[in-house]
């Protein structure tokens, strides 16, 4: 009866990944709830963070800033601020970054920038209104996929393991139909997911998405600034249409873990 102890093994690993999975999933459908994003209209910071995260919130700040001439930002990467006033805590905190000398590199002052508590506060607004995903909910779900797919294959070994031990006194066909109710449970689990949990973005939920798509569709080709802002909020630097602007954020790779690390 060995092999009854293997089937158990199954059954507990399969009914532990459902599980979880089905906890993950119900937990990220409360995020995009039916009155999710009705009636809010997104602000250009609130924009670039469900598009891009912190970061191009920070990439939106400098480029504004820098088209009302209150920053200089040279194609060789550095940041010179031109007016200390910062018209809302967005900017506050990009000056704030620079420094008091007045002039930094802008790598370092995107990603001071973005870790910054007014970032945040815009974060936790998307949050509270159901168009931005909160911390973990995104990467629980994508965990509990990978955990049903290991027990699938856990159960297949096991099922192997069993119909290859030699004694046993039930048909090897019964045995493999016991584990094919386990293997089945998994399958149907991840079926299931694919269909019904929503595809979120990294930032965005679906509610969020949807805004955005809309708030796309009239951002593409305007040359007045607050179109051309939005093209950046929504599409970042590669929306930027002067050749030495978009220059001044090619050196910021090598500070992308600044970032990353807001987000963990």
């Amino acid at each position: 009866m060995f092999w009854v102890l293997l089937l158990l093994m199954a059954w507990a690993v399969a009914g532990t990944a459902c599980t979880r999975l089905c906890l993950a999933a119900v937990r990220a459908a409360a995020v995009d709830g039916d009155d999710a994003g009705k009636g809010h209209d997104l602000t250009l910071y609130e924009a670039a963070f469900l598009s891009g995260g912190p970061a191009r919130v920070a990439d939106l700040t400098l480029v504004s800033m820098a088209r009302q001439h209150r920053l200089l930002l040279a194609h060789t990467g550095w940041a010179t601020v031109v007016d200390p006033r910062g018209r809302d805590p967005i900017e506050r905190s990009v000056i704030g970054a620079i420094g008091p000398e007045g002039q930094s590199r802008i790598a370092p002052v995107r990603a001071n920038a973005a870790a910054t508590d007014a970032v945040r506060d815009v974060a936790d607004r998307l949050v509270d209104a159901g168009l931005a995903v909160p911390d973990g909910t995104r990467t629980t779900v994508a965990s509990g996929v990978r955990q049903v797919r290991a027990a699938a294959l856990v159960v297949l070994a096991l099922g192997a393991t069993a119909l290859l031990t030699p004694g046993a006194e039930m048909p090897r066909g019964l045995v493999a139909l016991w584990f094919a109710l386990p293997l089945a449970l998994t399958l149907s689990c991840l079926a299931i997911a694919r269909v019904e949990v929503h595809p979120y973005s990294h930032w965005a939920s679906p509610a969020g998405q949807q805004l955005l798509g809309t708030l796309a569709r009239h951002a593409g080709g305007g040359a007045d600034d607050r179109t051309y802002l939005t093209s950046v909020a929504v599409r970042g630097i590669r929306a930027v249409g002067e050749p030495d602007l978009r220059a001044a954020f090619a050196h910021r790779e090598q500070y992308r873990e600044h970032f990353d690390e807001w987000r963990r």
